[in-house]
């Protein structure tokens, strides 16, 4: 088991019920970034609400180059009966959220196209400052995906994609292309980021260090979640 997992489906085994499998949320995090680096927003998010939901939701953050573990991962926590494989009504039981930022962001889209052609539902994913990694497509949202957000930025060297779009409208709602324009409102990113990403990733590093983005993700997340434990579970309204 990944460091992280959470214990599911004991109420309604008790009850003689059929195991819920979790909500599941996974972040990506961009560039060479360990998933467990405390200095990046994405790992913070989800240190935030893997404390604010103790039960019935899985949450964690892994390195953008870990998608087969991440996605066996995924399997066991859908895997109610433990027989080693997905029946279509644990496929249909999914609450997949995934996000990322960078690189992180185009893996998430990757996976969630892994999951459509596995019959997998994704509620929602989300990209910040999307950059396309080699061999993957982060523009296109596949059909599975119920919903979906993008964040950018347009300055530096590197800067995110401006436009997702769906591979089938009628069933992705593209849910905004957000732009946040750090010419014009810059954001001071603290110290312990890499010098080299401060100066030469000004921009890139702005939108992953800003509390504005990063409340709106938050948001859009929460409103896909049940109800958390902690008495000050509060977010930003989503864009």
């Amino acid at each position: 088991m990944i460091p992280g997992a959470i214990a599911f489906g004991q109420d309604s085994a008790a009850l003689g019920a059929a195991p819920v499998p979790p909500a599941i949320v996974i972040g990506f995090v961009g560039g060479y970034v360990h998933g467990n680096n405390m200095v990046h927003t994405e790992v913070q998010l989800a240190a935030k609400l893997r404390a604010e939901y103790p039960a019935g939701v899985y949450v964690q953050c892994f390195p953008n180059h870990n998608r087969k573990q991440v996605h066996a991962e995924i399997v066991r926590l859908l895997d109610t009966d433990h027989d080693g494989k997905l029946s279509d009504e644990e496929k249909k039981a999914a609450r997949i959220i995934l996000y990322g930022h960078s690189w992180g962001a185009s893996e998430a889209v990757t996976l969630a196209r892994v999951l459509d052609k596995e019959g997998i539902p994704v509620l929602l994913t989300i990209q910040v400052d999307s950059v396309r990694k080699c061999h993957e497509k982060d523009a296109l949202i596949p059909a599975n995906v119920a919903e979906a957000a993008n964040f950018y930025q347009p300055h530096g060297l590197v800067h995110g994609r401006k436009e997702i779009r769906a591979a089938d409208p009628a069933g992705t709602e593209i849910l905004g292309n957000f732009l946040f324009d750090y010419k014009k409102s810059p954001v001071h990113c603290y110290c312990a980021y890499p010098w080299l990403d401060r100066v030469f990733m000004k921009a890139h590093t702005e939108i992953e260090c800003d509390p504005k983005v990063w409340g709106q993700v938050e948001s859009l997340i929460r409103a896909r979640l049940p109800e958390a434990k902690s008495a000050d579970a509060t977010a930003t309204p989503a864009p």
